[in-house]
């Protein structure tokens, strides 16, 4: 016969009801009383009915994260850190690598709806808004609008825009590239080139900005990089949207025997871990990412159990110094 929520509660000393708040994380239990719990199922190999504890709950516990492409340093960080939190609540994380494609981006919102998930935390860089906002269904964006009744969360990016910018000023960089992304996506990040707009302005020189959408592929990115650096040879400074652009600077500038940083000052924006331990001599604007995540499935859960949330966008960044600078 298989165990049951009296067996386990008679294992750990605990009542049958203490059992079930912890299975579905409500109330507040001491961690102590926690992990005796899970020491009693795991003791007598107790496994709870997902099933039946959906059918009480109203809930799958199961919520969709829908990013462009996990080979990007910060969105494969954001989705570690959101699967990690989400477990923490008990909830489990179905992920979605849309590949920066549109169509594969909405099978994957079709499939996310089938299935009914309890929520979806959304990072892509398609224009999809639409889709999102005429959801009866809790949804979050990662530093992306997704429509008016849609939190977001993102760090503070104009900061992050008003610091790269600066910090090249202050280096003596006078003639400073902006790559951005796409200008026709609604997102936080657009306050990135305003702010280096907002730097530039007051210290009257001449903004120079290259859109390199974020869904265009590598070789396409490297070809728009080359030619704006061709066009433009005193070009003595430059503010990357993201550190990988900043690393297509950097082999571009090796190929021309440009050097770094006497010839040219570079700055990127992430910070993550993955990059610097490739490319640690990278000046970059560092992003709260774990933090970015937790945010995000902090406001998802609310949303879920029915409160009322605001977006978060100013989430605190800091330079880090390298030798690219």
């Amino acid at each position: 016969m298989k165990p049951g929520i009296k067996d386990v509660a008679k294992v750990a000393g605990v009542s049958p009801t203490t059992v079930s708040r912890v299975l579905n994380n409500r109330g507040y239990i001491s961690e102590e009383t926690r992990k005796k719990v899970y020491a009693a199922m795991e003791k007598i190999q107790y496994y709870p009915n997902e099933i039946a504890r959906a059918l009480l709950n109203n809930r799958t516990y199961f919520v969709g994260v829908i990013v462009p492409t996990v080979t990007s340093p910060f969105h494969g960080v954001i989705v570690e850190q959101i699967e990690y939190y989400l477990s923490k609540k008990n909830y489990k994380t179905l992920l979605c690598n849309s590949k920066n494609q549109l169509d594969t981006e909405k099978k994957y919102i079709d499939m996310l709806r089938r299935n009914q998930v309890d929520g979806m935390i959304v990072g892509t860089h398609n224009a999809l808004v639409e889709e999102y906002s005429s959801f009866h269904m809790p949804v979050v964006g990662i530093d992306r609008y997704l429509g008016e009744n849609v939190p977001v969360v993102s760090c503070d990016n104009y900061e992050v825009g008003r610091l790269a910018t600066r910090h090249l000023i202050e280096r003596g960089c006078k003639r400073i590239l902006c790559i951005r992304g796409d200008s026709r996506l609604r997102m936080p990040g657009n306050n990135r080139s305003q702010a280096y707009l907002d730097e530039m302005k007051k210290e009257g020189y001449e903004p120079l900005v290259l859109e390199v959408p974020f869904v265009r592929e590598y070789v396409e990115k490297q070809k728009l990089i080359y030619d704006m650096l061709n066009q433009h040879p005193e070009i003595d400074g430059v503010f990357a949207g993201d550190d990988s652009l900043a690393v297509i600077v950097l082999q571009i500038a090796k190929q021309k025997g440009i050097r770094i940083p006497e010839d040219l000052k570079v700055i990127g924006v992430d910070g993550t871990r993955e990059v610097l331990q490739f490319v640690p001599e990278l000046t970059t604007i560092q992003q709260p990412s774990g933090e970015i995540a937790r945010v995000a499935v902090e406001k998802l859960i609310d949303l879920i159990e029915g409160k009322k949330v605001e977006s978060c966008l100013n989430l605190p960044v800091r330079l880090l110094e390298g030798k690219t600078t």
